[in-house]
């Protein structure tokens, strides 16, 4: 790998994380384990490129727009959100819960659209933030269907964030196994204690999964009962978006369960 380039890459994503707040050469070296010179020529570098520029009042360094511009485009290409839109506004209205749509990466799950939840009590999430695949819902609906291979090169992500959490990799894809036969999943507790969710798999035209949706509330709400009651409703969405994208299901005698406790 290049190592000079993996710098300036972390150089950068710190200067992303702090939030607007302009940061000068002495403190960019300390957080990023570089020298003062270092830091020096690799921000000149990122200021040529436009990623970052030097705020003409505080003298510290900051982010240009030049990445939400890249990442705008790469969101105008995922078609998925274009057909999802009138299917979480659905889901949103009968809910009245946070529904989220999001894609697998790595072994994370990032948040490409949301509908918040009118209640004031709800789930926090932004859009382009990122949340531990098998620790929620729509995470553990794509991982559901992942290979073994991929699993298994993540075992070492599998971080415990609640009492809740699968860690061990027996354990979680035997769940993945029951979420594949049922056609959905659900998260109690498993990233936040007090926040659940319930989520389905959207495929392609190529039988892949590329996105999932799910909604999550508190779990004072989202019990059993109304997991139960609302998993048609989710699994109905997440098929219709599928059907857009140009997914064909197999003609299958097995029919999917709805009782959400097959995925505990």
């Amino acid at each position: 790998m290049d190592k000079t380039l993996l710098k300036g890459l972390g150089l950068f994503e710190i200067i992303c994380a702090q939030e607007d707040q302009p940061n000068t050469i002495d403190d960019l070296a300390v957080a990023a384990g570089l020298t003062r010179s270092n830091t020096h020529r690799t921000l000149q570098t990122l200021i040529a490129a436009g990623y970052v520029e030097k705020s003409s009042h505080s003298g510290g360094y900051k982010p240009t727009l030049k990445v939400f511009e890249l990442a705008a485009q790469r969101l105008a290409r995922l078609d998925v959100r274009k057909i999802a839109t009138p299917l979480m506004r659905r889901v949103a209205q009968h809910t009245r819960e946070t529904v989220h749509l999001s894609v697998l990466d790595q072994l994370d799950v990032i948040y490409i659209d949301k509908i918040d939840s009118p209640n004031p009590v709800r789930a926090y999430s932004i859009i382009g933030g990122r949340a531990p695949a098998h620790a929620v819902a729509t995470g553990k609906a794509m991982l559901a269907f992942q290979s073994d291979e991929y699993l298994n090169r993540h075992t070492a992500d599998l971080i415990r964030h609640t009492e809740n959490t699968l860690t061990s990799l027996t354990a979680l894809k035997e769940e993945l196994a029951n979420i594949a036969r049922a056609g959905f999943a659900i998260n109690r507790g498993e990233w936040r204690s007090n926040v659940g969710g319930i989520a389905a798999p959207i495929f392609d035209g190529h039988n892949k999964v590329i996105a999932a949706l799910g909604i999550s509330g508190p779990l004072e709400r989202l019990t059993i009962e109304n997991m139960k009651r609302w998993s048609p409703l989710v699994l109905a969405a997440a098929r219709d978006i599928s059907g857009e994208a140009g997914y064909v299901p197999a003609i299958s005698t097995n029919q999917t369960n709805t009782n959400p406790s097959v995925s505990q």
